[in-house]
């Protein structure tokens, strides 16, 4: 069937029908990148393509995480699809940090990996964020601190300190992204984390921990014994 058009396909086999029917977690990953593409090419249907895309890129994550010329130079995509992808990706990451705003505690490393995943993960550039806490650890707000790498000392404890007590927040997590893909702190990251907490120390305001999030992957200090 692939080399129909999904027009052609029985209604039961459709990615569109199929969601409908059976929500969208019965689809394969393929299926529900289909209905985003929307159209295939000459001779391929959107299923196809999507398969194609997913054995080019090696799986969803690294095709979400392409450079805008990585993902234009393939036949059937372009500027308009690289636009409202990442328009699609950032309306999940907002949806998600509304979800968590007074929502269930950040009770773990892997509750905190998971909610910062969706926010850093595949981003172009390093951004250095602020999760500020209440006293049973659920989030009040997120704060982009700056953009950039951490070399340039663009983190200065002094705002962090500043923002904390605006917020009236009990406690911080710190994260960051590594746009290389490899979470493995560098010196530069553990001197600026050493900072903040000596700083907010001073006003009674624990930093539970810092996490560095690359692709796949995310370094939890707290779970390495640095704070």
């Amino acid at each position: 069937m692939d080399g129909k058009s999904i027009a052609q396909w029985p209604a039961s086999e459709r990615p569109r029908e199929r969601l409908l029917k059976q929500g969208p977690e019965a689809l394969s990953d393929a299926e529900l990148l289909a209905i985003f593409l929307r159209t295939g090419v000459s001779g391929t249907s959107a299923v196809a393509l999507a398969r194609q895309l997913l054995d080019e890129f090696g799986d969803l994550g690294h095709l979400l995480n392409a450079s805008k010329q990585q993902f234009c130079a393939i036949r059937g995509l372009g500027e308009a699809k690289y636009v409202q992808l990442h328009a699609t990706l950032e309306l999940a990451r907002r949806y998600l940090a509304i979800e968590w705003q007074r929502g269930e505690p950040l009770s773990s490393p892997h509750a905190v990996r998971d909610y910062l995943r969706h926010r850093l993960q595949g981003l172009e550039e390093e951004r250095f964020m602020l999760l500020l806490l209440d006293s049973q650890h659920r989030v009040i707000q997120t704060v982009e601190l700056s953009r950039g790498t951490i070399d340039a000392a663009q983190v200065y404890p002094r705002e962090v300190v500043k923002t904390v007590l605006q917020a009236n927040a009990a406690a911080v997590i710190l994260a960051h992204n590594h746009p290389s893909g490899v979470a493995e702190p560098s010196q530069a990251d553990r001197h600026i984390t050493g900072r903040i907490q000596q700083a907010l120390a001073l006003v009674d305001v624990t930093v539970l921990d810092h996490l560095v999030v690359g692709r796949g992957q995310s370094c939890s200090f707290a779970e390495r014994g640095w704070l």
